[in-house]
Protein backbone atom coordinates (compact mmCIF):
# COMPACT_ATOMS: atom_id res chain seq x y z
CA UNK A 1 0.00 0.00 0.00
CA UNK A 2 1.82 3.48 -0.69
CA UNK A 3 2.64 5.43 1.84
CA UNK A 4 0.26 8.79 2.66
CA UNK A 5 1.31 12.57 3.85
CA UNK A 6 -1.13 14.24 5.63
CA UNK A 7 -1.53 17.20 7.70
CA UNK A 8 -2.69 17.42 11.17
CA UNK A 9 -4.34 19.67 13.18
CA UNK A 10 -1.19 20.01 15.40
CA UNK A 11 -2.76 23.08 18.22
CA UNK A 12 -5.20 25.45 18.64
CA UNK A 13 -5.29 28.87 17.06
CA UNK A 14 -4.72 32.05 19.71
CA UNK A 15 -6.52 34.80 17.54
CA UNK A 16 -5.62 34.61 14.07
CA UNK A 17 -4.71 31.11 12.46
CA UNK A 18 -0.83 30.52 11.49
CA UNK A 19 1.20 27.27 9.93
CA UNK A 20 2.29 26.52 13.25
CA UNK A 21 -1.00 24.83 14.27
CA UNK A 22 -0.63 22.67 11.43
CA UNK A 23 1.96 19.10 11.15
CA UNK A 24 2.69 17.24 7.73
CA UNK A 25 3.77 13.70 9.01
CA UNK A 26 3.62 10.58 6.50
CA UNK A 27 2.01 7.51 7.21
CA UNK A 28 1.39 3.79 6.29
CA UNK A 29 -2.27 3.49 4.15
CA UNK A 30 -3.71 0.68 5.55
CA UNK A 31 -4.97 -2.75 3.93
CA UNK A 32 -8.65 -2.47 2.65
CA UNK A 33 -11.45 -4.80 4.63
CA UNK A 34 -14.72 -5.49 3.25
CA UNK A 35 -16.91 -2.49 1.94
CA UNK A 36 -14.30 -0.30 1.83
CA UNK A 37 -12.60 2.34 -1.13
CA UNK A 38 -8.87 3.24 -1.32
CA UNK A 39 -9.35 6.53 -3.15
CA UNK A 40 -6.09 8.62 -4.19
CA UNK A 41 -6.86 12.32 -3.94
CA UNK A 42 -6.29 14.74 -7.06
CA UNK A 43 -7.31 18.03 -5.64
CA UNK A 44 -8.29 19.09 -2.10
CA UNK A 45 -10.89 22.01 -1.40
CA UNK A 46 -9.91 24.57 0.93
CA UNK A 47 -13.07 26.47 2.73
CA UNK A 48 -13.55 28.82 5.23
CA UNK A 49 -15.50 27.15 7.19
CA UNK A 50 -12.43 25.18 8.80
CA UNK A 51 -11.20 27.77 10.40
CA UNK A 52 -13.91 27.57 12.68
CA UNK A 53 -13.65 23.84 13.03
CA UNK A 54 -10.20 24.56 14.48
CA UNK A 55 -11.14 26.23 17.66
CA UNK A 56 -12.53 24.33 20.39
CA UNK A 57 -16.34 25.83 21.16
CA UNK A 58 -19.63 25.50 20.59
CA UNK A 59 -20.65 25.56 17.34
CA UNK A 60 -23.17 23.66 14.41
CA UNK A 61 -20.48 20.67 13.89
CA UNK A 62 -17.62 19.26 16.18
CA UNK A 63 -14.32 20.96 16.71
CA UNK A 64 -11.48 19.03 14.63
CA UNK A 65 -9.72 16.80 17.11
CA UNK A 66 -6.31 17.86 17.71
CA UNK A 67 -3.94 15.03 16.23
CA UNK A 68 -5.84 14.29 13.56
CA UNK A 69 -5.86 14.80 9.39
CA UNK A 70 -8.12 18.32 9.34
CA UNK A 71 -11.03 17.91 7.59
CA UNK A 72 -11.95 18.99 3.94
CA UNK A 73 -13.26 17.69 0.11
CA UNK A 74 -11.51 15.98 -1.82
CA UNK A 75 -12.05 14.71 -5.57
CA UNK A 76 -9.67 11.92 -6.66
CA UNK A 77 -9.97 8.45 -8.12
CA UNK A 78 -10.61 4.75 -6.65
CA UNK A 79 -7.33 2.86 -7.07
CA UNK A 80 -8.40 -0.49 -5.29
CA UNK A 81 -12.20 -1.21 -4.71
CA UNK A 82 -13.46 -4.23 -2.09
CA UNK A 83 -17.09 -2.76 -2.29
CA UNK A 84 -19.42 -3.52 -5.39
CA UNK A 85 -20.68 -0.45 -6.58
CA UNK A 86 -16.82 0.98 -7.29
CA UNK A 87 -14.51 -0.03 -9.31
CA UNK A 88 -10.83 1.21 -9.78
CA UNK A 89 -10.64 4.09 -11.96
CA UNK A 90 -13.81 5.77 -10.79
CA UNK A 91 -14.00 9.43 -10.63
CA UNK A 92 -15.29 10.29 -7.06
CA UNK A 93 -16.10 12.93 -4.52
CA UNK A 94 -15.64 12.48 -1.02
CA UNK A 95 -14.36 14.19 2.54
CA UNK A 96 -11.26 12.88 2.28
CA UNK A 97 -8.84 15.71 4.51
CA UNK A 98 -5.95 16.87 4.24
CA UNK A 99 -4.09 14.05 2.91
CA UNK A 100 -3.07 12.42 -0.07
CA UNK A 101 -5.34 8.86 0.20
CA UNK A 102 -8.13 7.78 2.29
CA UNK A 103 -9.83 4.83 2.93
CA UNK A 104 -13.21 5.02 2.68
CA UNK A 105 -16.02 3.05 4.50
CA UNK A 106 -18.30 3.21 1.05
CA UNK A 107 -21.45 1.79 2.66
CA UNK A 108 -21.68 4.81 5.00
CA UNK A 109 -24.67 7.14 3.25
CA UNK A 110 -22.81 10.56 1.47
CA UNK A 111 -19.55 9.49 1.87
CA UNK A 112 -18.38 9.20 -1.37
CA UNK A 113 -20.08 9.61 -4.56
CA UNK A 114 -19.37 9.02 -8.33
CA UNK A 115 -19.23 12.27 -10.97
CA UNK A 116 -18.91 12.14 -14.53
CA UNK A 117 -16.20 14.46 -15.89
CA UNK A 118 -17.34 14.28 -19.61
CA UNK A 119 -18.98 17.82 -19.30
CA UNK A 120 -17.69 19.21 -15.88
CA UNK A 121 -14.17 18.91 -15.01
CA UNK A 122 -13.13 16.89 -12.04
CA UNK A 123 -11.98 20.35 -9.84
CA UNK A 124 -15.46 21.68 -10.46
CA UNK A 125 -17.18 19.18 -8.23
CA UNK A 126 -15.30 20.97 -4.92
CA UNK A 127 -16.44 24.36 -6.22
CA UNK A 128 -19.44 24.93 -8.41
CA UNK A 129 -20.51 21.75 -8.97
CA UNK A 130 -20.07 20.90 -5.17
CA UNK A 131 -20.68 21.87 -1.59
CA UNK A 132 -20.14 25.58 -2.36
CA UNK A 133 -22.47 25.82 -5.26
CA UNK A 134 -25.25 24.06 -3.76
CA UNK A 135 -24.60 26.79 -0.82
CA UNK A 136 -25.62 29.31 -2.97
CA UNK A 137 -28.69 27.64 -4.77
CA UNK A 138 -29.87 26.89 -1.27
CA UNK A 139 -29.97 30.54 0.39
CA UNK A 140 -30.94 32.37 -3.02
CA UNK A 141 -33.39 29.33 -3.97
CA UNK A 142 -34.68 28.54 -0.38
CA UNK A 143 -34.09 31.09 1.69
CA UNK A 144 -33.82 34.98 -0.16
CA UNK A 145 -36.48 32.97 -2.96
CA UNK A 146 -36.32 36.00 -5.48
CA UNK A 147 -38.73 37.27 -8.10
CA UNK A 148 -37.84 38.17 -11.32
CA UNK A 149 -36.91 41.63 -12.01
CA UNK A 150 -35.80 41.98 -8.11
CA UNK A 151 -32.56 43.03 -6.53
CA UNK A 152 -29.96 40.58 -4.66
CA UNK A 153 -26.43 41.21 -3.33
CA UNK A 154 -23.92 39.05 -2.16
CA UNK A 155 -20.35 39.58 -0.47
CA UNK A 156 -17.35 37.55 -1.39
CA UNK A 157 -18.62 37.22 -4.89
CA UNK A 158 -16.17 36.00 -7.08
CA UNK A 159 -15.18 33.01 -4.87
CA UNK A 160 -17.02 29.94 -4.95
CA UNK A 161 -19.88 30.21 -3.63
CA UNK A 162 -20.08 33.93 -5.17
CA UNK A 163 -19.65 32.89 -8.50
CA UNK A 164 -22.24 30.54 -8.40
CA UNK A 165 -24.51 32.78 -7.48
CA UNK A 166 -24.34 34.99 -9.88
CA UNK A 167 -25.12 32.57 -12.34
CA UNK A 168 -28.03 31.20 -10.44
CA UNK A 169 -29.37 34.67 -9.66
CA UNK A 170 -29.45 36.01 -13.51
CA UNK A 171 -30.99 32.31 -14.47
CA UNK A 172 -34.03 33.43 -12.54
CA UNK A 173 -34.29 37.04 -13.93
CA UNK A 174 -32.64 39.31 -11.22
CA UNK A 175 -30.63 41.94 -10.82
CA UNK A 176 -27.28 40.68 -9.17
CA UNK A 177 -24.96 43.19 -7.41
CA UNK A 178 -21.75 41.79 -6.01
CA UNK A 179 -19.06 42.51 -3.13
CA UNK A 180 -15.69 42.15 -3.74
CA UNK A 181 -11.84 42.73 -3.05
CA UNK A 182 -10.38 44.53 -5.85
CA UNK A 183 -10.59 46.05 -9.36
CA UNK A 184 -9.70 42.54 -11.13
CA UNK A 185 -12.12 40.45 -9.07
CA UNK A 186 -15.14 43.35 -9.63
CA UNK A 187 -14.21 43.24 -13.43
CA UNK A 188 -13.94 39.44 -13.48
CA UNK A 189 -17.30 39.12 -11.43
CA UNK A 190 -19.27 41.74 -14.28
CA UNK A 191 -17.38 40.49 -17.93
CA UNK A 192 -17.34 36.62 -16.69
CA UNK A 193 -20.04 35.63 -14.11
CA UNK A 194 -22.86 38.16 -15.17
CA UNK A 195 -23.14 40.36 -12.45
CA UNK A 196 -25.16 43.96 -13.32
CA UNK A 197 -22.40 45.46 -10.70
CA UNK A 198 -19.54 44.77 -8.64
CA UNK A 199 -18.37 47.05 -5.97
CA UNK A 200 -14.90 47.38 -4.49
CA UNK A 201 -15.22 47.19 -0.65
CA UNK A 202 -11.52 48.22 -0.27
CA UNK A 203 -12.30 51.54 -1.48
CA UNK A 204 -15.08 52.45 1.14
CA UNK A 205 -13.42 52.62 4.51
CA UNK A 206 -16.98 52.88 6.70
CA UNK A 207 -20.41 51.73 6.26
CA UNK A 208 -22.12 54.68 4.84
CA UNK A 209 -19.46 54.95 1.96
CA UNK A 210 -20.42 51.25 1.00
CA UNK A 211 -23.88 51.91 1.17
CA UNK A 212 -23.63 55.12 -1.18
CA UNK A 213 -22.07 52.78 -3.20
CA UNK A 214 -24.92 50.10 -3.16
CA UNK A 215 -27.10 52.65 -3.74
CA UNK A 216 -26.22 53.72 -7.03
CA UNK A 217 -25.48 50.32 -7.91
CA UNK A 218 -28.92 49.09 -6.20
CA UNK A 219 -31.29 52.29 -7.05
CA UNK A 220 -34.24 50.48 -6.21
CA UNK A 221 -33.23 49.03 -3.31
CA UNK A 222 -32.03 45.67 -1.82
CA UNK A 223 -34.36 42.63 -1.77
CA UNK A 224 -32.42 39.71 -1.05
CA UNK A 225 -28.72 39.70 0.45
CA UNK A 226 -26.13 36.85 1.02
CA UNK A 227 -23.74 37.32 3.79
CA UNK A 228 -20.46 35.68 3.25
CA UNK A 229 -18.49 38.34 5.28
CA UNK A 230 -20.23 40.17 8.04
CA UNK A 231 -18.99 43.42 9.94
CA UNK A 232 -18.92 46.36 8.38
CA UNK A 233 -20.46 44.56 4.90
CA UNK A 234 -23.40 43.56 6.56
CA UNK A 235 -24.14 47.26 8.01
CA UNK A 236 -24.15 48.82 5.12
CA UNK A 237 -25.88 46.12 3.52
CA UNK A 238 -28.82 47.02 6.41
CA UNK A 239 -29.00 50.55 5.27
CA UNK A 240 -30.28 49.44 1.78
CA UNK A 241 -32.68 46.43 2.75
CA UNK A 242 -35.86 46.96 0.88
CA UNK A 243 -39.15 46.38 3.74
CA UNK A 244 -39.81 42.30 4.09
CA UNK A 245 -36.18 41.68 2.15
CA UNK A 246 -34.50 38.67 2.86
CA UNK A 247 -31.19 37.56 4.34
CA UNK A 248 -29.42 34.15 3.56
CA UNK A 249 -25.96 33.58 6.20
CA UNK A 250 -23.57 31.71 5.33
CA UNK A 251 -20.76 32.92 6.62
CA UNK A 252 -18.99 35.37 8.95
CA UNK A 253 -15.45 35.26 7.66
CA UNK A 254 -14.71 38.84 9.26
CA UNK A 255 -14.75 37.14 12.79
CA UNK A 256 -13.44 33.80 11.95
CA UNK A 257 -10.55 34.90 14.39
CA UNK A 258 -12.60 35.00 17.34
CA UNK A 259 -13.52 38.34 18.15
CA UNK A 260 -17.27 39.04 18.29
CA UNK A 261 -18.79 41.75 15.47
CA UNK A 262 -21.15 43.83 16.83
CA UNK A 263 -23.89 44.82 14.80
CA UNK A 264 -24.52 48.83 14.35
CA UNK A 265 -28.10 48.95 13.57
CA UNK A 266 -30.04 46.21 14.46
CA UNK A 267 -33.66 47.95 14.90
CA UNK A 268 -33.09 48.05 10.95
CA UNK A 269 -34.46 44.36 11.06
CA UNK A 270 -38.03 45.42 12.69
CA UNK A 271 -37.89 48.58 11.05
CA UNK A 272 -38.07 46.42 7.42
CA UNK A 273 -39.40 43.54 8.66
CA UNK A 274 -36.66 41.52 7.61
CA UNK A 275 -35.88 37.80 7.43
CA UNK A 276 -32.29 36.59 8.28
CA UNK A 277 -32.02 32.74 8.15
CA UNK A 278 -28.51 31.24 8.75
CA UNK A 279 -28.31 27.43 7.44
CA UNK A 280 -25.78 25.16 6.99
CA UNK A 281 -25.65 23.12 3.61
CA UNK A 282 -25.26 19.94 4.60
CA UNK A 283 -28.29 19.90 6.59
CA UNK A 284 -30.57 20.07 3.40
CA UNK A 285 -29.59 16.71 1.74
CA UNK A 286 -32.41 16.62 0.33
CA UNK A 287 -31.69 19.32 -2.24
CA UNK A 288 -28.44 18.83 -3.40
CA UNK A 289 -29.89 16.84 -6.48
CA UNK A 290 -31.57 19.55 -7.75
CA UNK A 291 -29.31 21.91 -7.31
CA UNK A 292 -25.95 19.81 -8.49
CA UNK A 293 -28.16 19.45 -11.80
CA UNK A 294 -29.07 23.28 -12.20
CA UNK A 295 -25.22 23.66 -11.39
CA UNK A 296 -23.75 21.10 -13.81
CA UNK A 297 -26.29 22.28 -16.69
CA UNK A 298 -24.74 26.32 -16.19
CA UNK A 299 -20.92 24.48 -16.35
CA UNK A 300 -21.54 22.94 -19.03
CA UNK A 301 -23.27 25.21 -21.17
CA UNK A 302 -20.91 28.08 -20.14
CA UNK A 303 -23.46 30.11 -18.16
CA UNK A 304 -20.99 29.56 -15.34
CA UNK A 305 -17.34 29.86 -15.61
CA UNK A 306 -15.77 29.26 -12.15
CA UNK A 307 -12.41 30.60 -11.78
CA UNK A 308 -9.93 28.48 -9.35
CA UNK A 309 -6.58 29.64 -7.26
CA UNK A 310 -4.77 26.37 -7.17
CA UNK A 311 -1.93 25.89 -4.56
CA UNK A 312 0.98 22.87 -5.34
CA UNK A 313 1.43 19.74 -3.25
CA UNK A 314 0.01 19.06 0.29
CA UNK A 315 2.35 20.64 2.11
CA UNK A 316 1.46 23.83 0.69
CA UNK A 317 -2.04 23.79 2.01
CA UNK A 318 -1.61 25.52 5.23
CA UNK A 319 -0.42 28.49 3.27
CA UNK A 320 -3.11 28.74 1.15
CA UNK A 321 -5.45 28.00 3.63
CA UNK A 322 -4.36 31.01 5.35
CA UNK A 323 -4.54 32.86 1.86
CA UNK A 324 -8.12 32.28 1.42
CA UNK A 325 -8.57 33.60 4.93
CA UNK A 326 -7.01 37.23 4.31
CA UNK A 327 -9.19 37.05 0.48
CA UNK A 328 -5.77 36.13 -1.50
CA UNK A 329 -7.60 33.58 -3.85
CA UNK A 330 -9.09 34.52 -7.40
CA UNK A 331 -12.21 32.17 -7.22
CA UNK A 332 -12.18 28.93 -5.61
CA UNK A 333 -9.46 27.79 -3.46
CA UNK A 334 -8.08 24.44 -4.22
CA UNK A 335 -4.71 22.02 -3.68
CA UNK A 336 -3.71 20.43 -6.53
CA UNK A 337 -2.21 16.55 -4.79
Amino acid sequence: MPSNQQILLDNRPQGEATVDNFRLVTTETPALSDGQVLVKHHYLSLDPYMRGRMNDSKSYAASQPLGEVMIGGTVGEVVESKHPKFNAGDQVVGMGGWQQYSVVNADQPGALRKVDTTHVPLSHYLGAVGMPGVTAWYGLVKIINPKAGETVVISAATGAVGSAFGALAKARGCRAVGIAGGPDKCKYAVEELGFDACIDYKLHKDMYSLAKALKEACPNGIDGYFENVGGMILDAVLLRMNAFGRIAICGMIAGYDGAPLPLTNPALILVNRLKIEGFIVSEHMEVWPEALTELGTLVATGKLRPRETVAQGIENAPEAFLGLLKGKNFGKQLVRL
